[in-house]
């Protein structure tokens, strides 16, 4: 059974919301990436880069649906 941290949220909860923002951060530092190499001209890089982008965001994506899902349960146990 998860715990409460300091917050008074559950320790899922809270793991949930830093894997979205610290995936969002990711994605905008690879979008960074992606213009480096582009002003490179290693489009090799842009690639990788671009990949590794969308992999974050979904990550973030489907850590927001898992989020939604535990607040929709909470709020109908209300």
């Amino acid at each position: 059974m998860a715990t409460a941290t300091r917050s008074g949220t559950r320790d899922t909860t809270y793991d949930l919301i830093s894997v979205i923002y610290h995936q969002l951060q990711g994605a905008e530092t690879y979008e960074t990436y992606v213009q480096d190499a582009q002003d490179e001209g290693d489009q090799e890089a842009v690639t990788f880069f671009q990949q590794a982008a969308e992999q974050s965001q979904g990550m973030a994506s489907r850590a927001k649906e898992l989020l939604g899902q535990r607040i929709n349960r909470s709020s109908s146990r209300s």
